[in-house]
């Protein structure tokens, strides 16, 4: 068995590869147990088993295999890196586990699979799965299938793929093995489960019998849909929702919602191989189908038919195979043969889908054509091919074809069309079927149903029924408006039989519905039809978030949500007032007016309507007037009253007071009564007749918008203008057109129709009258700015002075935005469908202007005999072609879609030999974009694919021209059509380097402006990928360029996924770009804005936006196009700002860079001013730094301010023109104040911006940019902003240039602008940025820079002078000898008034100086005549400022005034900051003290005699500054809620309140309520009105704590500024409460626990660290837990930490860390005892140790991996014993069970051995005793030395201990003394060491000087390495005479003072290190002259010292960091220091 212990001896690892199988077993053992016991999945345990799980799972031993597996499952489960081995493990188990004959090894095999598949690595399980099916093991084969089975049942179809294995599946059951077909059976059903009848295709080839038993068990298959159940490490929101549906017992709706997910997502036709049949067609097909005979003709066919019988489709170039079917669709007269064509089409539309849609524009009107058939089966088979052909396309694509089919005259197409639309539209969904397209449609259908031929009427009736189920009545109503009753009901008839094709349960519809979902259009969606629209939103978020936007900005209505474009409403205005449902008042009669009338208005008005008396009638107005003020809205007979105004004389009335008042009545009836378009015909010609009128003119005009108001403008205004160009009046036509322009500012431009005003336009511009003329060409300004530049177009035939006043309006509007609509739109939501209506006007405006363009058809220009040309051998002729079509598309400027064989010709010029041709071919298609508009569109397939191969050009102009040409069409198109489908990944795929680069650049161009992307491109990521391993450069960095953008669409999952199939190397490294891709990922561009829908205007031009509000997002039917880039930008920034006033936008068709100026002009991007300095920190772009500004940099700054600065500003911004810049700037200066936070959130922006126009020579910007950075740094300054390092360091230098500008005004504001930025930004920090700008070659820039630096010194003190101020004054110095005067002056200035501020210390910190430069220097001084005074008034002035401005407390609260933190915290604080800038030197210094306060004892000793530098000069040092008062900030607050000042009338409930919100989520609630209190802690009579409500505040403050800590912390978005803050209130407060004793009391034992846990964990957590500020923080903390541990009830506190360090040790997650600080707490606990024994509950404290002694026993604790914790308890037990003697056993009363622990026995001992020490044990020794008492065994050597350093440690007998200790070390020159300074303090070590060294020099006679006992407490926290000239000034004195230790003691009285200690009670003072050990500033203020008069107080102060008990200082709280004090046993009395002083002055002499 020797083996045995051998291999028992070794690591796991090591065991798990043993060669023994026992060992291996063991090992297996262990390693499972160990994987069960690491908590942190990332530990670095997992690592070392990475390459072994492989082996745990293939072991051959079964035994073993079987541990293993169970050890392998428990890796996978728990190991972060478990990923990595997924591929061999699972092949492993398939190979070696699913062979096994144990069912356990199996069952253990599956779950480790499936445990892969959990952490998200099912791909590659997977894959090995599919290839154990190959094996030839049935047994493998059979757990192969099963594991699958499983995993499809539990994850479900979208994790597992079911392709692979629906592929492989027939092959299974063809397997001999009975199990593996039983188990392939029993898969088929799982499959079927999910995806249902998408199954039987690729199953419909297995053998009969087997499809039987299959049909057989799918019928028994449940209906519900099947959910998963299992889910991925990434899923764990849907697992809790999951399990809480269980909880629920599994709602309905969630099945709902998994039902929406799973089911469009596999469809058949995916699970299909696509065949390849071109190549299959017979060799002579394309002559047979030509030829004569028809047995022929049909053999052609049969053989074609064959071919498209299969399923899928390979795609390829059908355009031929189509062309030939088509034309015997058409032409041939065998109509046996038209129908096998049309079957033929429809196997190509069915096999190929989407691919096929390029096709379906040729081919449909020759079906819809060939309806005129009457025979059944040629219209069955035409029937069948345009149902495929429809789904392979969508509505708007071929509504062209089939409205120009419409009016045929033959009843059979007619009909068959109409019955087509009906089947098409069932296809549809709201979304889908917007207004634009319902309505050309509607309006051919109801010709239909008033045809005379009933089947063309009842097909009418079906089809308009259908769009009524689909669309909504709201929507299909308005275009019914004249339908009569009874055909309206026979419509809403046909409507309730409709099924739709979405309203059914998937699996429902025949095959080619369901294959539907997958053309892209909108995923199949289940739920009963009336769901529909809901189900819609909820399936794809991008509906969703426009159906939102309906909403906004209107008042709710009832019914139904708007989810649809398609729910028009009543309030629908159309164009055409008769179109719309508005109601027609019947006119009424005039009598019957009259009785209406006279009912509402006194009689005798009625009477005096006609009047000969003007008087009378001017008074029958005024009652009439007032009679309609009162009356109400229903009771009004509008059209009556209306009537009774126009009686004679009507409007013919003369007197003019009286028609102002008519006038104004009229206005009035509009407004408060429901006006019809019937009474304003009444009214309308008399106000046009006034509107002209000089008296009269201004009421017209607002009676005629009152009545636009009541009426909409788009009827009123065509009405007026109308009836003003039919009179002759010019007056009257240019006012009305005047107020024409003016309305449609205030109305919008909705549902106007352009082309009626137009031809008025024209006529007015054609007056004679030139104000007329003037008042028709501000109008078109007007509609310019709605319509956008293509309303040029219908005037370019004006004269050339007409058309050039006409540009020079539209010039004018550039860049102006249209207003927002401020009428017309309240009035309509009142009356309910307002909203919808709007809707539709907005998207007609879109439609109009493109519709109006007069389109010429040039269809029959393209004859055969040009296309022969264009195609003819010699080049000539082809150009000749060329040009033809170049000449046909210029006459007729816009055309129409049909272009004939055009395309087909064109695409074969694109790859002509001859590359002029190819430009040539190339510029025709660019015009053909724009003369066709977006109807482009349909040939982007078979023309815009060709143009992008064109990039792949050789030719550099060729592919400009290719480029050019995409951007032209996909400015028309879009860009959905150029990426749906596979042209563009096909073309992706050539491995040509400029057609990659080309198409990438293009992509990386138009991708970041989409919304959302068809699911297609992701076929173009592998080519993307290898595009990024390409040999070219170029391809490379494009594509490097492309990839965050097709991240941005395609999410980082799939992106990562698509690597799978790279080899390994390339996957490494793709996926590395992809990490770095997603970093740099840009948001997507804003959906369209909650704000309103309209804004979609700018987003893109709306002409092809149908319904663009809603247009469907995931590539719906609608043909939404795609913005570009800048369009994008200008939507998607303006959507944020804009509230309803977006709703205008949309009317611009072609709306370039429209934005509305009304908005911010600051858009305040959460975080992004983080990001962009992390990004330049990362040098993931430029640095901000340069010699002149490159284009990159200007580039580079356009776009990060494109995301966060409007659109038309930053055009400004970045005009060539310098006159925009000082636009832009005056735009800034205005917006300044209103947009504060987002001036700030761009600050980093504005400033670069501003540098770059440092940089022009414009002296009108410079100026300009100068008063704004003025005006932005007083803001700043108000606003108490510091600037960051980034913006400074990129902004500070570019300004100091300026500084030598040789215009004096310049000069001067630039040094206003630097001393502002004092203000902002550390003075420290600005000076080496101006000391950088005295390096200039410019003498200007050097002067001026040397006067601001004296400027510097002179208003903050040498402080300033960075790095040193020796460094900086030298570097000043060398200008003295400047060639230029200005910089000599200016440089002698600046020395001088350093001299003036520090005396003649300068003349040492300058160096050596030539003599010529001293001597100037020199005379300059004298000149100067001012002796250095103590310091110069302005710095006391500004010093509080300045510390304000930086103090960490400054930014704590913007507003209030009260003091904040304790004043201790406060002047914590602040020293930290001054010292920060004192002591740049310093960095190594622990404890960083000011200078003034420094000494270093040992190095002036170490020093012995080295001669210095002579007294006198040392002494120089000043110590008045230090002494002048120094004002402390107050830090501002808020002011306390009054509620505070009744404190006693409500106290209890008023401070429960409070405290409340001290743990509000809100960090300024919280902050407010902190600053309450603390103001309440504060003022002692208030005080107490807190007690009893400690604890109820102290839980608050930790709950606030642990939010911080997990909440705050976390949230990137979150200022860490304000976390600071709330963390300086929080600590600020409890130092307050902790100091008032008899509150901090109070504190529970339980709460005390929680609030040391906070604490600590805050001291511990990294991330604080990581802040601007946490140093400060933790420094804050520190002190805070001394004075909770100091003044909490310590019974509470003692027992409080025991419980926290139980719990820390037993807690396996807390760091060790955590447990260390607990115990340094329980240390200085331990040495208060001496002082607190007397008030501790001891019996409590004993059981507390007990319990812990029970849960710890000793053999527990020694197996810690630190001692530390056995010491600590020891030393507390020992230190108790000390004190308490042998009674402490009388305090174990609360324990009952006293042999639980060993507490007793312990405790006995202790006293024992207590006893045997005759009580030498110094009560401060506690180590030492304890120390002892653990090594009493050991030899007496230790016993010795033992006694030793007890004798060091106390403060009695340390010298005696020293010199015994050095004598013992000379006697056993071996002996081992490490073992007791290891566990002492540094400084302990250190001053033994020091000790030791002393006696040597000493015994030796080298040295004089006594042996020394360390340094006074008082000291230590002091005790810094310091320059030593500082040591001396504070220890030598001014006078040169000796001064004795009393001084000093003196001093630190007086400071002690200032600190607000007391000196007379010992005992009652905080130990004194608990102050020092923080580096305290205090406010002295006495020069050293005041120490002398103090000496008689010497005396009494001396002795108080030297009677000091040190015990209580004896240890000092150390460490900045996180640590608390750790007990230094060295103590030392004040004669000692005295002594000290004397020998260092005595070896100075």
């Amino acid at each position: 068995m020797g083996d045995d212990s051998e291999w028992m001896k070794l690591p796991i690892d090591q065991k798990c590869e043993h060669k023994l199988w026992k060992a291996r077993l063991n090992g297996y053992e262990e390693a499972l147990k160990l994987f069960q016991k690491i908590d942190d999945e990332k530990s670095p345990e997992w690592s070392k088993y990475l390459g072994l799980i492989k082996k745990f799972v293939t072991d051959s031993n079964a035994v073993a295999q079987l541990k293993g597996l169970e050890a392998a499952l428990a890796y996978v489960e728990n190991a972060h890196v478990a990923g990595k081995t997924t591929g061999e493990v699972a092949s492993g188990v398939v190979n070696k586990v699913f062979n096994q004959p144990k069912a356990r090894a199996k069952e253990l095999g599956e779950d480790i699979c499936l445990m892969y598949i959990e952490i998200e690595k099912g791909e590659a399980v997977q894959e090995e799965l599919l290839k154990g099916l190959d094996n030839k093991n049935p047994k493998i084969i059979v757990a192969c299938i099963e594991t699958l089975r499983k995993a499809l049942s539990e994850f479900g179809s979208k994790i597992i793929s079911l392709k692979p294995i629906i592929k492989v599946l027939p092959k299974l059951f063809e397997s001999r093995e009975k199990a593996v077909r039983d188990e392939a059976k029993l898969l088929a059903v799982e499959i079927y489960r999910w995806i249902r009848d998408a199954l039987r295709p690729p199953l419909q080839n297995i053998n009969s019998v087997q499809l039987k038993e299959l049909e057989e068990e799918w019928i028994k298959v449940s209906s519900a849909a099947p959910k998963q159940t299992r889910f991925l490490r990434s899923q764990q929101e849907l697992k809790a929702k999951f399990e809480q549906q269980q909880g629920l017992g599994g709602d309905a709706d969630g099945g709902d919602d998994d039902e929406e997910e799973v089911v469009p997502q596999v469809d058949a036709y995916e699970l299909l191989e696509a065949v390849e049949i071109l190549s299959k067609l017979p060799k002579d097909f394309y002559e047979k189908i030509e030829a004569k005979k028809w047995q022929e003709r049909k053999e052609a066919l049969e053989a074609v038919e064959l071919l498209v019988k299969n399923p899928k489709l390979e795609s390829g170039d059908y355009a031929d195979l189509v062309k030939a079917l088509k034309k015997v669709v058409g032409k041939d007269t065998n109509v046996m043969l038209v129908a096998l064509a049309a079957k033929c089409l429809a196997g190509l539309a069915t096999g190929l889908r989407k691919k096929f849609g390029q096709y379906a524009g040729h081919v449909v009107p020759t079906i819809l054509e060939k309806f005129k058939e009457k025979k059944p089966q040629v219209v069955q088979a035409l029937q069948e091919a345009i149902d495929a052909i429809f789904l392979t396309t969508t509505l708007q694509n071929i509504s062209e074809d089939i409205l120009a089919v419409m009016d045929n005259k033959n009843p059979t197409i007619k009909q068959q069309t109409s019955l087509f639309i009906a089947r098409s539209f069932r296809h549809c969904t709201p979304s889908t079927l917007p207004k634009s397209l319902l309505k050309p449609f509607c309006a051919a259908l109801l010709k239909h149903i008033n045809d005379s031929a009933p089947e063309v009427r009842d097909a009418g009736f079906e089809a308009l029924g259908t769009a009524l189920k689909v669309a909504g009545e709201k929507a299909v109503n308005p275009f019914l408006a004249d339908v009569d009753k009874l055909k309206l009901d026979r419509i809403k008839e046909c409507a309730e039989k409709v099924e739709l094709v979405y309203g059914k349960k998937p699996g429902g519809p025949a095959e080619k519905k369901e294959g539907k979902p997958i053309t892209g259009k909108t995923a199949a969606l289940p739920g009963p039809a009336g769901d529909k629209e809901t189900k819609d939103a909820a399936t794809r978020p991008g509906p969703l978030k426009k159906t939102s936007a309906v909403k906004a900005g209107v008042p709710p209505k009832k019914g139904k949500p708007a989810t649809s474009a398609g729910t028009g409403g009543a309030g629908t205005k159309g164009k055409k007032g008769p179109e719309t449902k508005e109601i027609f008042e019947s006119e009424l009669s005039i009598e019957v007016c009259e009785e209406k009338a006279a009912a509402v208005l006194p009689a005798s008005c009625i009477q005096q309507l006609d009047s000969g008396n003007w008087k009378e009638r001017l008074a029958c107005m005024e009652e009439f007037q007032k009679a309609v003020e009162l009356m109400e809205r229903s009771e009004m007979p509008c059209q009556a009253l209306v009537r009774m105004l126009a009686k004679k004389p009507g409007w013919k009335e003369t007197n003019f007071q009286v028609m102002q008042m008519k006038l104004h009545i009229v206005a009035l009836i509009a407004q408060k009564g429901n006006f019809s378009k019937t009474s304003a015909q009444v009214v309308l010609d008399g106000l046009v007749d006034k509107v002209g009128d000089v008296k009269c003119g201004t009421n017209a005009k607002e009676a005629m918008t009152a009545i636009a108001e009541a009426c909409q403008l788009p009827w009123t205004a065509e009405q007026v203008v109308a009836m003003a160009f039919s009179q002759k009046n010019p007056k009257n036509q240019s006012e009305t057109l005047n107020w024409l322009s003016n309305a449609i500012k205030e109305f919008g431009f909705s549902g106007l129709n352009v082309k009626a005003f137009i031809s008025n336009v024209k006529t007015a511009l054609a007056a004679t009258n030139p104000a007329v003329r003037t008042s028709a060409i501000t109008l078109l300004g007007v509609m310019y700015l709605y319509v956008g530049p293509s309303l040029r177009m219908f005037f370019e035939d004006e004269k050339p002075a007409l058309l050039s006043q006409i540009d020079a309006e539209f010039e004018k509007m550039q860049g102006q935005t249209a207003p927002a609509p401020t009428r017309g739109i309240s009035r309509h939501n009142v009356g309910g469908g307002g909203d919808d209506g709007e809707e539709e006007e907005q998207e007609e405006v879109g439609n109009d202007v493109v519709d109006l363009l007069p389109r010429t058809d040039i269809g029959d220009k393209i004859t055969a005999e040009l296309v022969s040309k264009i195609g003819d051998k010699n080049w000539k002729i082809r150009k000749e072609g060329l040009d033809e079509v170049t000449s046909i598309i210029n006459e007729a400027k816009f055309i129409q879609p049909n272009i004939g064989e055009l395309p087909a010709a064109l695409k074969g010029r694109l790859n002509d030999s001859n590359k002029i041709l190819v430009q040539q071919t190339l510029s025709i298609l660019q015009q053909l974009a724009t003369a066709m508009g977006p109807n482009i569109k349909q040939y982007v397939k078979n023309l815009g694919i060709p143009v992008i191969t064109v990039l792949g050009d050789s030719k550099n102009n060729v592919r400009a021209a290719a480029l050019a040409t995409v951007n032209a069409w996909a400015e028309q198109t879009g860009m959905k059509e150029w990426l749906e489908g596979e042209d563009l990944s096909e073309e992706l795929k050539k491995e040509n380097p400029f057609l990659r680069q080309e198409l990438l650049g293009w992509l990386a161009e138009k991708l970041p402006a989409l919304r959302s992307v068809p699911s297609d491109l992701l076929l173009c990521v592998p080519h993307l990928y290898s595009c990024l391993e390409d040999r070219n450069g170029d391809v490379r960095k494009k594509a490097q360029d492309a990839l965050p953008f097709f991240m941005m669409h395609l999410g980082f999952e799939k992106m990562a996924k698509a690597t799978g199939k790279l080899k390994p190397t390339s996957k490494d490294q793709v996926l590395a770009m992809l990490e770095k891709a997603k970093a740099n990922m840009p948001a997507k561009p804003a959906p369209l804005a909650k704000t309103s829908s309209r804004v979609v205007g700018g987003a893109a031009p709306a002409k092809f936006q149908p319904a663009s509000a809603f247009a469907d997002d995931l590539g719906s039917n609608t043909m939404e196009p795609k913005p570009d880039l800048k369009k994008a930008k200008a939507g998607g920034l303006s959507s944020k700002t804009k509230g309803v006033q977006g709703k205008k936008v949309i009317s611009k068709p072609n709306l370039k860079e429209d934005d509305d100026k009304s908005g911010p002009i600051f858009i305040i991007v959460p975080n992004g001013k983080e990001q962009r300095m992390k990004e330049e920190k990362a040098l993931k772009v430029l640095k901000w730094n340069f010699t002149t500004p490159r284009d990159e940099y200007i580039e580079q700054l356009k776009t990060q301010m494109s995301t966060c600065v409007a659109k038309w500003l930053q055009d400004e911004m970045f005009h060539a023109d310098f006159q925009h810049h000082n636009k832009a700037l005056t735009v800034m200066i205005e917006h300044l104040e209103s947009e504060k936070d987002g001036v700030i959130s761009c600050l980093d922006l504005i400033l670069k911006w501003l540098t770059l126009r440092f940089f022009d020579t414009n002296t009108s910007v410079l100026m300009k940019a100068l008063e704004y950075l003025k005006l932005l740094f007083n803001l700043l300054n108000q606003e108490e902003y510091h600037l960051t390092e980034n913006e400074a360091s990129s902004f500070i230098p570019y300004l100091i240039l300026k500084v030598g500008e040789p215009k004096d005004v310049i000069r001067k504001d630039v040094r206003a602008i630097l001393n502002r930025m004092c203000l902002i930004y550390p003075a420290s920090k600005m000076f080496p940025f101006i000391m950088e700008g005295t390096k200039s070659k410019n003498s200007k820039q050097r002067a001026e820079c040397l006067e601001e630096l004296g400027c510097l010194v002179e208003s903050y003190g040498m402080n300033v002078c960075q790095p040193t101020p020796g460094k900086a004054l030298k570097e000043m110095a060398t200008h003295i000898g400047d060639r230029d005067n200005t910089v000599r002056n200016a440089a002698l200035n600046t020395i001088v008034t350093v001299y003036n501020v520090h005396g003649d210390q300068v003349f040492k910190l300058i160096g050596n100086l030539s003599e010529k430069d001293m001597s100037m220097l020199e005379e300059r001084i004298k000149r100067s005549a001012k002796r250095p005074t103590s310091a110069p008034v302005r710095q006391a002035e500004e010093k509080p400022q300045r510390t304000q401005n930086m103090s960490a407390n400054a930014s704590m609260m913007r507003k209030g005034q009260a003091e904040d933190m304790s004043s201790k915290l406060k002047i914590m604080y602040r020293t930290y900051r001054i010292q920060n800038r004192n002591m740049g030197s310093h960095s190594e210094t622990t404890h960083s003290v000011p200078r003034e306060f420094q000494l270093d004892l040992d190095e002036i000793e170490n020093d012995n005699g080295t001669v210095r530098c002579e007294m006198p000069a040392l002494v120089q040092h000043k110590l008045d500054d230090i002494f002048e008062p120094v004002l402390i900030p107050e830090p501002k607050i808020r002011a306390v809620s009054p509620h505070f000042d009744d404190m006693h009338s409500n106290t209890a409930s008023t401070i429960n309140f409070v405290i409340s919100q001290v743990a509000s989520g809100d960090i300024n609630t919280s902050i407010q309520a902190l600053t309450q209190i603390d103001e309440v802690l504060k003022q002692e009579d208030k005080a107490e009105a807190m007690s009893g409500h400690i604890d109820q505040f102290l839980i608050a403050t930790f709950m606030q704590l642990r939010l911080i800590y997990n909440t705050h912390m976390a949230d990137e978005k979150l200022d860490k500024d304000e976390i600071v803050r709330l963390y300086s209130c929080i600590i600020g407060s409890m130092i307050t409460l902790f100091q008032i004793e008899s509150l901090a009391r109070e504190a529970s034992t339980g709460v005390l626990k929680d609030l040391m846990h906070g604490l600590i964990t805050l001291m511990l957590d990294s991330r604080v660290e990581d802040l601007e500020e946490g140093e400060q923080v933790i420094r804050s903390v520190n002190l805070l837990v001394v004075k909770v541990l100091e003044k909490s009830d310590q019974t509470n506190i003692l027992s409080a930490l025991l419980v926290l360090l139980q719990d820390s040790l037993l807690a396996t997650a807390s760091s060790p860390k955590f447990a260390e600080l607990v115990m340094k707490c329980l240390w200085r606990m331990v040495r208060l005892l001496p002082e607190t024994i007397n008030s501790i509950n001891l019996d409590r404290i004993l059981l507390d140790i007990h319990i812990f002694m029970k849960v710890f026993p000793k053999e527990k604790l020694k197996q810690c991996k630190s001692e530390f914790p056995i010491r600590t308890l020891k030393t507390l037990l020992h230190t108790l014993c000390k004190l308490k003697g042998p009674k402490i056993l009388d305090h174990l009363t609360m324990i009952d069970n006293k042999n639980e622990s060993e507490l007793e026995a312990h405790l006995c001992r202790v006293m024992k051995h207590a006893m045997d020490q005759t009580g030498k044990a110094d009560k401060d020794t506690e180590k030492g005793a304890s120390r002892i008492e653990e090594k009493a065994s050991k030899a007496k050597v230790n016993d010795i030395l033992a006694e030793i350093f007890k004798k060091i440690g106390s403060k009695e007998n340390t010298k005696e201990g020293l010199a015994e200790l050095y004598e013992y070390k000379k006697k056993y020159s071996d002996a081992d003394i490490e073992p007791f300074l290891k566990n002492s303090s540094q400084f302990f070590q250190s001053y033994v060491e020091r000790g030791l060294r002393l006696i040597e020099t000493e015994r030796e006679g080298k040295g004089r000087i006594a042996t020394s006992t360390g340094i006074s407490t008082q000291m230590e926290g002091t005790c810094v390495p310091a320059s030593t000239h500082t040591v001396s000034s504070t220890i030598g004195n001014t006078n040169g005479e000796e001064v004795g230790p009393s001084v000093y003691l003196e001093r630190l009285k007086i400071l002690r003072q200032r600190c607000g200690l007391d000196n007379a009670k010992q005992e009652d003072r905080p130990p004194l290190t608990s102050l020092l050990s923080k580096p305290t500033l205090p406010t002295v203020a006495s020069s050293t002259d005041m120490l002398h008069s103090k000496l008689s107080q010497l005396r009494e102060s001396r002795e108080q010292y030297q009677h000091l008990d040190l015990d209580s200082n004896q240890t000092h709280s150390s460490g900045i960091g996180t640590t608390l004090a750790s007990p230094s046993s060295a103590a030392a009395n004040i004669d000692d220091l005295k002594k000290r002083l004397e020998r260092i002055k005595s070896s100075r002499k």
